[in-house]
């Protein structure tokens, strides 16, 4: 140990470099040496000389690093240890008067000096010292309030710096100079503007490791869980995760981020929802899930709350699922009382997730759901209680325009009818994890479900979900659709009683020829009687027989008279057309369609429906009713060719004069059609038909992906249907125009129609800034355009084809155009990228075939030499620079002659140097040597110290690499690429990830080869000295 206590700072310095030497004992034995000088600023220089050495290596060597973290340990060594409150409260005056350590100011003045260095080694070296020193230093302790300023003042400079690793220790370093109460604290401006702005994405993530949380910073942390980048939105998810408290987030952020998360493209961010955000938001709510629910309001985010309780049952051992939680009764039931929507949702996915497991799940699920028969009626009881509250719903809805103040402010029981009606759809949904295979309990579901359809005061809100759940207990096609129209008929047609009263003269009559009646049966009873005492027996034997029948007539009329004398009752089917009832209906009908094989004929029954149901509620005053019957009537055609025929020209018309959500409706009804149909159905439809209306259904329908021949096409009917849909893309409501493009992208896609003038104007519509808030149509284009392109060599050729249209147009727009905000670079990478060979799903193995970027190049120096002195003739030029040609002899030299002739008439020095680079690519080895002696403007290369190239085949794979080494187009809009060396400059200094693992002794070898002595330095200056 005395040798260690004589240690000087050269010998501290090359121990530090070993790993396994102990910092702390070099530390102390380094300050027991400097602790017996009386002059100290020998020393201090000599540790500074010495630190030199490594602040000038960049990379992060082990040595380097060693040395480092050794040089903040003992500066900090000399920061007074933390003590008690007591003796800090003792202490304050001395503390005051006391300035800090000679040595520590010594090396932050020193640092504060060097942090404005032109090497960025030694910027990179100063931040990190200085981050090091701060993060060293005790909890509660205290610097110089100058040394505080000047360091932020430093480190705020620094966190600007080109170089990201400089940023990310600055950023670091300040991580204790936050004040989180201070609404103006420059620290975490600027974090917060390195949050939005900063391009490196380790730069963002160092940020968030270490930004406080405040209502300020909270904003921008959930901002970056929709980073671009993986690692971004996995550290956000982790920091919200720690740092922030459930109860500090709104009920829509806590929606956001479980709806976004739990559905990202990565699957480690899903994992750290999984595994971090919902166990700790569980902790903090002390494992209660109904209460987390309740913080989520599983009423207007059913899906959302579906899936995170999938992904909480996931994480949950099987044993803890049967857990009682429910509070269910001795019938596995949640009694009604008890039914809230949170516990009832719970259920729903309990049972759902137990189900999704298939038979491993059949015992736990008979362990939470009782029989089919037993849950029906529990169903049909709680069904029953609500028409009574849905038709309270309905009337004072209507009378809440009239209602005063007071009663406006009671909602109570509006919220109460919502509560009922989600509660009751969840429980519908709960029919499909019943077993239905016992006959029993299938048909008395099935009963249950076509009551409740049937009955007038069931909300329509459940009709959907009632008839949902009843087709899916009928498998076959024929019987769905007559249960279907059956009960159709007993809603729209009840049996009704009807009550009628006799009219008085009626029963005046009756009276009277009642008492004729009695008055006759008395006279021929007094002559019965006199003929028998004369002994007329014959005529006796008439008499009676005319008695009998007078009293029959007399019970007639006593019987007409008691049935007069009250009300009669009649049984009588009214039709109603009603807007409640004829949607309730039509929602029925739909259901039916929808669920209905695509190959099974309109039979009597749909047509009967069309009929009578759907073709008279299309001219319905109400849009509720007319946009459901577009809705049938455009799934129905989907079933007969000839019904699609019939109906096409009405749902243009529809299309384009009705409201904005109807005309959706008819949109995706026609666009679903030509999908199915192809636009031969058009020619059909406009022409006359030979054949006889009732055909086979082989010959009836055609195969729908058979590709129609444009020739049967009339030109003017398929011109006007798409120049209809141009204008719908055109159209200021965001909805019309996103259906449209979808609907466009489904029929290029689908081979239906190939139009290089339509694939410009989605192309168009992606990149117009009036777009921009449309997620949905940025989205749905953006994976077409990938899908579409590198689908097959065909497809590339139209957008090749589409590429002159969309630069005109870019470059003509109007100053008030908001395409003239379009950066035409952007749009051409995309055209490039979509277009190149190796971007197909299945490549050529063929490299010597013409490729789509050969045509391509052929196009722009037809286009350059149109005018060579246009703007676009640089965009032009750089375009023909990235593009991967062929091999093919023919073609190079073709491309060799246009690019000489644009040489020849081009005057822009910056479009001669691409030209020239084309050329010199394009060239063999011997043109290329005579090229490169002849030009006077030699092209610029990356590879500018390769001045002389003799092997072609070399030159080829250089050009090969470049080309395959450029980064993939993205979907998204709005961040232009970076190129290839501003990417190797921003992105060479965060830590790269090997592709491939190697062995352990090629680890070690490559170690000791990269290794990095500093003692061959050290020992050099010193005999210099």
């Amino acid at each position: 140990m005395t040798a260690d206590n004589e240690i000087d700072v050269k010998e501290a310095y090359q121990r530090a470099q070993k790993g396994h030497n102990n910092k702390a004992k070099l530390v102390a034995s380094l300050k027991s040496h400097y602790n017996k000088l009386e002059d100290k600023t020998l020393f201090h220089e000599e540790f500074i000389h010495y630190l030199k050495y490594a602040m000038i290596v960049y990379k992060r060597e082990p040595t380097v690093e060693n040395i480092i973290e050794f040089a903040a340990r003992f500066t900090t060594s000399f920061q007074s240890p933390s003590k008690p409150d007591e003796e800090e409260q003792e202490e304050e005056e001395e503390e005051l008067e006391e300035d800090d350590h000679p040595f520590l100011s010594f090396i932050f003045n020193f640092l504060l000096e060097s942090h404005k260095s032109s090497s960025h080694a030694v910027r990179f070296r100063v931040c990190q010292l200085i981050n090091k020193l701060l993060g060293s230093m005790a909890e509660n302790a205290q610097i110089d309030d100058d040394l505080f300023d000047r360091i932020h003042q430093a480190m705020l400079v620094r966190v600007t710096d080109k170089f990201p690793n400089v940023r990310i220790q600055a950023a670091l370093a300040m991580t204790r100079l936050q004040q989180p109460s201070d609404p103006d604290c420059p620290t975490i401006n600027a974090f917060m503007l390195i949050l939005e702005n900063d391009t490196n994405a380790e730069v963002r993530r160092a940020v968030l490791s270490c930004i406080a949380m405040s209502p300020r910073t909270l904003p921008k942390v959930l901002k970056r869980t929709r980073d671009v980048k993986e690692n971004v939105r996995k550290l956000a998810y982790q920091v919200l995760a720690e740092k922030v408290h459930v109860l500090a987030l709104t009920i829509a952020q806590r929606v956001s981020l479980l709806q976004q998360g739990l559905h990202d493209t990565s699957v480690a961010v899903r994992d750290v929802v999984c595994s971090h955000l919902l166990p700790a938001w569980l902790l903090r709510l002390d494992g209660n899930v109904i209460e987390l629910l309740h913080r989520l309001d599983v009423e207007n985010c059913v899906q959302t709350a579906l899936d995170t309780l999938k992904a909480i049952f996931s994480n949950t051992p099987a044993d803890e699922l049967l857990q009682n939680k429910l509070q269910l009764d001795n019938r596995k039931l949640i009694p009604v009382d008890s039914l809230s929507c949170e516990n009832v949702l719970y259920w729903r996915a309990l049972c759902e997730f137990i189900k999704s497991k298939g038979d491993d799940g059949d015992e736990m699920l008979e362990q939470v759901l009782p029989d089919a028969a037993t849950y029906s009626d529990y169903l049909y009881g709680y069904l029953r209680a609500c028409p009574a509250f849905a038709e309270e719903l309905f009337v004072y809805l209507k009378a809440v325009p009239v209602l005063s103040e007071e009663q406006r402010a009671d909602f109570n029981q509006l919220e109460l009818v919502m509560t009922k009606e989600f509660i009751s759809q969840q429980l519908i949904h709960l029919i499909g994890c019943l077993d239905t295979n016992e006959e029993g309990g299938r048909k008395r579901v099935s009963a249950v479900l076509q009551e409740m359809l049937a009955l007038p005061q069931t909300p329509s809100s459940l009709v959907c979900s009632l008839t949902e759940k009843l087709l899916t207990l009928i498998p076959d096609d024929h019987r769905r659709t007559q249960t279907v129209a059956e009960i159709i008929s007993d809603v729209r047609a009840p049996i009704m009683e009807t009550s009628q009263l006799v009219d008085e003269n009626v029963s005046r009559r009756q009276q009277v020829q009642l008492a004729e009646v009695k008055v006759r049966i008395l006279e021929a009873k007094h002559d019965l009687e006199e003929c028998i005492a004369a002994q007329e027996f014959s005529r006796a034997a008439v008499l009676k027989d005319s008695i009998t029948e007078l009293e029959n007539h007399r019970n007639q009329v006593i019987q007409e008279i008691s049935e007069g004398s009250q009300a009669s009752d009649k049984e009588i089917r009214t039709e109603k057309n009603d807007p409640e009832t004829l949607l309730r209906c039509l929602t029925m009908c739909a259901e039916l369609l929808k669920q209905m094989n695509i190959r099974t004929r309109v039979g009597p029954t749909i047509s009967a429906l069309m009929s009578s149901l759907v073709l008279p509620s299309i001219a319905s005053a109400h849009p509720a009713v007319r946009n459901m019957a577009v809705v049938c009537l455009g799934m129905c055609t989907l079933h007969s060719k000839e019904l699609a025929k019939t109906h096409m020209v009405l749902l243009l018309q529809i299309a384009q004069l009705d409201e904005v959500k109807i005309r959706i409706s008819a949109l995706r009804a026609i666009i679903d059609l030509l999908l199915l149909f192809g636009f031969q159905l058009l020619s059909e439809s406009t022409s006359n038909q030979k054949a006889p209306p009732c055909q086979s259904p082989e010959h009836q329908e055609e195969d729908p992906l058979q590709a129609e021949e444009k020739g049967d096409v009339p030109e003017d009917t398929a011109q006007s249907i798409l120049l209809m849909l141009s204008e719908f893309l055109d159209n200021e409501v965001s909805d019309l125009r996103t259906e449209t493009a979808e609907g466009l992208a489904k029929l290029i896609y689908s081979g239906r129609m190939s139009s290089a003038k339509m694939l410009s104007r989605l192309v168009l519509l992606w990149y117009n800034p009036v777009t921009e808030d449309d997620t949905c149509l940025r989205h749905c284009l953006g994976v077409f355009f990938q899908l579409y392109a590198r689908e097959s060599r065909i497809h590339q050729e139209v957008v090749e084809e589409s590429f002159l249209p969309t630069i005109r147009t870019l470059m003509n727009a109007p100053v008030t155009s908001p395409l003239a905000e379009v950066d035409i670079n952007n749009v051409v990478e995309l055209f490039v990228e979509l277009t190149r060979p190796s971007a197909l799903m299945k490549p050529s193995a063929n490299t010597e075939e013409v490729c789509v970027h050969d045509y391509l190049a052929v196009r722009i120096c037809g286009e350059m030499l149109k005018d060579p002195t246009a703007p676009e003739a640089r965009l032009y030029a750089k375009t023909l620079s990235n593009l991967e040609l062929s091999r093919d002899e023919t073609v190079r030299k073709d491309l060799q002659t246009l690019v000489q002739q644009l040489v020849e008439v081009v005057r822009d020095r910056v479009c001669l140097r691409a030209l020239e680079k084309m050329m010199y690519h394009l060239a063999d080895s011997k043109e290329q040597a005579e090229l490169l002696g002849a030009t006077a403007l030699q092209p610029v290369d990356v590879n500018a110290d390769e001045t002389t190239t003799d092997d072609l085949s070399k030159s080829a794979k250089r050009a090969k690499r470049s080309v395959a080494g450029q980064k993939k187009v993205s979907t998204a809009k709005g961040s232009r690429k970076p190129s290839r060396r501003e990417e190797s400059s921003e992105e060479s200094d965060g830590e790269n990830v090997p592709v491939e693992r190697p062995s352990r002794r090629a680890k070690t070898a490559a170690l000791e080869k990269t290794k990095l002595d500093l003692n061959p330095l050290i020992n050099q200056e010193a005999n210099v000295s």
